[in-house]
């Protein structure tokens, strides 16, 4: 499973990346969806790379995320998480080794420290 967490705004967005974002349903800042890693959903993170940290997570941390920050509503849980801004600050630089945004190697502890 691929954790995807929008951690830009909607300011300055494209209309296609802003479109891709919808689709991934990632509409809100520090919202997150646990996804499949099809073709196409891989093509979806490679365009909005500069806008998500995404990455593999394990079981636990999804576990601790639906049990934490799951939503029902009409006894069906919701496709989206919605989180709290990183404690203790996130770098959001370009790439992963100088910030968080794109491939994350480390996205347990980011969640670890959102919920």
């Amino acid at each position: 499973m691929i954790a995807v967490i929008r951690i830009r705004g909607q300011i300055g967005i494209d209309k296609d990346i802003q479109e891709t974002l919808f689709r991934l349903r990632i509409r809100r800042k520090y919202a997150c969806v646990v996804i499949e890693p099809t073709k196409e959903n891989i093509g979806m993170l490679k365009k909005v790379r500069n806008f998500v940290a995404y990455g593999e997570i394990s079981k636990e941390t999804h576990d601790e995320l639906v049990k934490k920050r799951g939503e029902k509503v009409n006894g069906e849980l919701k496709p989206f998480f919605r989180l709290h801004p990183p404690r203790g600050g996130a770098e959001t630089k370009l790439h992963y080794p100088k910030g968080i945004l794109g491939e994350n190697k480390e996205l347990d502890k980011l969640i670890g420290r959102m919920l």
